[in-house]
């Protein structure tokens, strides 16, 4: 798979991200420690539609922050958003966010109406949502998995996350072929800075209704939730964003982590959703350029694209 990959100077940092595919623009928010390349196989299927674009958040793997120890809410991550899309296409793009994902395309949407044609806002991660004694229920779970991590057993705050998330690991299905991702000190790096820095973020956000009913003014949203994480905090963000959206939730395949254990089924839900989006006629084929309007390239360059080995 050929990709194209470049480099962002934003206001305190320098977003490393990653384009392939051609068509309209899908932009990909990752869960958790998810960077650029976390789900590949899902991209890979999407890129035969779509012009598909992924990144390293802050904190994560090649995307360099001026401080490291500075906060990031999800305003600022909405704020990165909204400027690596404009980077690259001056037309409305879809976006696929999962988990954080979900609520950093929330927060772009409130900030930035009509740069996003259509959200799908896959078990989103926004305790705001909740009545008030689940959200406290959550905020004290992700506040033991920030303390446990932060007192440097992350693989214990992990597991913690998985269970609040509804993922048992001796129970966990998979498509055919789908293997588990290795644990290299890379994305260990990533998984502590995603507990001990975007969980508290996530903890303490509050975009509850008012916010979505600003969102849902400039950009059409689906809530969409994993078949099998109905007993998960997550699908129950989701069940009140489709019932404030006055729409039926949306389900897809697998759990919380369906976008990386079914990849091709996943990606077969996004492009069927996307291709039914009455905006559909109003996107852009794809990004001005292969890198869009202020890339830098990294890799081995290769007949006008990079390479990534």
């Amino acid at each position: 798979m050929t990709i194209r990959s470049a480099t962002l100077a934003v206001p305190d940092a320098e977003l490393y991200y990653e384009v392939t595919g051609a068509g309209p623009v899908l932009m990909i928010g990752q869960s958790g420690e998810g960077d650029a390349r976390r789900t590949t196989a899902m991209a890979e299927r999407l890129a035969e539609h779509y012009t598909v674009v992924t990144y390293d958040r802050r904190g994560l793997s090649r995307t360099v922050v001026a401080d490291p120890s500075a906060p990031v809410p999800p305003e600022t991550h909405a704020e990165d958003l909204h400027h690596l899309l404009a980077a690259l296409t001056d037309k409305p793009a879809f976006m696929l966010g999962c988990s954080l994902g979900a609520l950093y395309g929330l927060h772009l949407a409130v900030a930035h109406p009509g740069q996003l044609s259509l959200l799908i806002a896959h078990d989103v991660a926004a305790p705001g949502l909740l009545p008030p004694a689940d959200r406290a229920r959550i905020g004290r779970t992700l506040a033991t998995v920030e303390t446990t991590a932060r007192g440097g057993d992350w693989r214990r705050a992990i597991a913690m996350v998985a269970a609040a998330t509804g993922l048992d690991p001796g129970r966990m299905k998979t498509e055919s072929g789908v293997t588990t991702v290795a644990m290299t000190d890379d994305r260990a790096a990533n998984m502590t800075y995603y507990l001990t820095n975007d969980v508290g973020e996530l903890r303490r956000s509050t975009l509850g209704p008012d916010e979505v009913a600003i969102a849902s003014k400039g950009t059409r949203i689906i809530s969409a939730a994993g078949a099998d994480s109905k007993n998960a905090w997550n699908h129950q963000c989701a069940e009140v964003l489709a019932a404030l959206l006055g729409l039926p939730l949306v389900e897809f395949p697998g759990g919380h982590n369906g976008n990386t254990a079914f990849p091709h089924a996943f990606a077969a839900r996004v492009h069927a959703l996307l291709s039914a989006d009455d905006h559909r006629d109003h996107l852009a084929a794809g990004p001005p350029s292969p890198l869009g309007r202020a890339g830098h390239l990294h890799g081995r360059a290769h007949g006008g694209d990079t390479e990534v080995e």
